[in-house]
């Protein structure tokens, strides 16, 4: 018996949806009723899970081909930080984004050390959305967070209209984003810049016309340089947007390859600085 087709955007949804952390009362519900919600029955919600797991473990297996990063894995500060958390939006969120590669790679070369990760990102989440989840981070002791927001702060939600959150509000949320988690017990923090955009595939992707929706590279990057001014360890995601395999259609989620261009680049960040 086939198994029945699966239209394009229900897939692109499960990639980029995780119900039991947006909707935290949909938390341990069994998968028949989190694949309801996606119009889908429990086993092909499963294959499509299985199916990004299998993706993503590829990624791994492949950057860790690489003698540079596996060795950069080697060298990556974990030691003290069996427990990693990522905050962030739909980039992480993401079922095939750079910190589930980064889980594989860290579990395939150094499963001794048992490291844990919990993925927290939300997608969609501004910053100020994020202030939210200090409650959850605390529940779950995290010894290093890897958290990468802004993204959607930056969107233009009309034509012409400001940013959804202006910037001295993003440094204000992003601040006390890391104070509170700080508060609650002792945690490290890495801090990842929104990635860029492809600009011209923003503005020609349908559903954002229609919207009338839109980003710019120069909110991004007024939000990274706040970043990168913070005494935190940065890592800098903003990449050349020219790579065609690099973003999926509508230029702001990025491709598993621009994905994987993340993952070595956190990799290295943190080997680089230990």
């Amino acid at each position: 018996m086939t198994s029945p087709t699966i239209d394009p955007m229900t897939e692109r949804l499960v990639r980029f949806q995780r119900p039991g952390t947006a909707l935290p009362y949909l938390a341990g519900a069994d998968e028949a009723r989190v694949a309801a919600l996606f119009g889908l029955d429990a086993a092909a919600y499963r294959a499509l899970l299985d199916g990004f797991e299998r993706q993503v473990l590829q990624a791994a297996e492949t950057l860790l081909a690489r003698p540079d990063f596996a060795d950069a894995v080697d060298r990556l500060p974990l030691e003290d930080a069996p427990h990693v958390v990522a905050l962030g939006e739909s980039t992480t969120a993401d079922r095939l984004s750079w910190f589930e590669i980064l889980r594989h790679a860290v579990t395939l070369r150094r499963p001794a050390e048992a490291v844990r990760f919990t993925n927290l990102a939300v997608s969609g989440s501004t910053s100020t959305q994020a202030l939210r989840q200090v409650p959850a981070l605390a529940f779950q002791r995290p010894d290093l967070v890897l958290c990468m927001l802004g993204a959607n702060d930056a969107e233009h939600p009309a034509p012409g209209a400001p940013t959804l959150v202006g910037l001295p509000e993003t440094q204000r949320n992003l601040a006390l984003l890391h104070d509170l988690a700080r508060q609650r017990g002792p945690v490290r923090w890495t801090w990842l810049t929104p990635s860029a955009v492809d600009e011209p595939r923003v503005a020609e992707y349908p559903h954002f016309r229609r919207a009338g929706i839109a980003w710019a590279n120069k909110d991004i990057d007024a939000i990274a340089e706040y970043l990168l001014d913070r005494p935190e360890p940065t890592v800098d995601t903003r990449f050349d947007t020219s790579a065609e395999d690099r973003y999926l259609d509508d230029g702001v989620h990025l491709a598993i390859a621009g994905q994987c261009e993340v993952a070595a680049a956190v990799v290295h960040a943190m080997a680089g600085a230990a």
